[in-house]
């Protein structure tokens, strides 16, 4: 029995224990990812990619904040990968490999993700 209560006390733990900070550190890269991916001018990238990206970056900005990440360091960190990435084609692989890590590690991210989309306010 004892075995059992301590089982359910570290599966319960792990469930709000948040991100950890290597989680953390994926979603900023993806969030500058969505971000760069959102400033290919429409006539290069199809309109619904860009609102995509836009909602993406939307979502996980605040998602990260309420997970912790100083609003400072997190745009700072987003801007680097901007950086990188601007100027730059837009690249199908590295975007998907972000939406299935981002919706694998926060639940319900998909929906919300196109709710903001949908919404028209990004």
């Amino acid at each position: 029995m004892k075995k059992l209560i301590l089982i359910f006390i570290f599966f319960y733990s792990f469930a709000f224990a948040g991100m950890s900070d290597n989680d953390k550190s994926k979603s900023i890269e993806c969030t500058g990812i969505y971000y760069a991916n959102s400033m290919i001018p429409q006539g290069e990238l199809e309109l619904e990619k860009i609102v995509h990206s836009f909602a993406a970056k939307k979502f996980l900005n605040s998602h990260l904040i309420k997970e912790g990440v100083e609003e400072k360091k997190l745009n700072k960190e987003v801007l680097r990968v901007v950086d990188i990435r601007y100027g730059k084609p837009y690249d199908e692989e590295t975007t998907k490999k972000c939406d299935s890590f981002i919706f694998k590690l926060i639940p319900g991210s998909e929906d919300k993700i196109k709710e903001i989309a949908e919404s028209g306010i990004y």
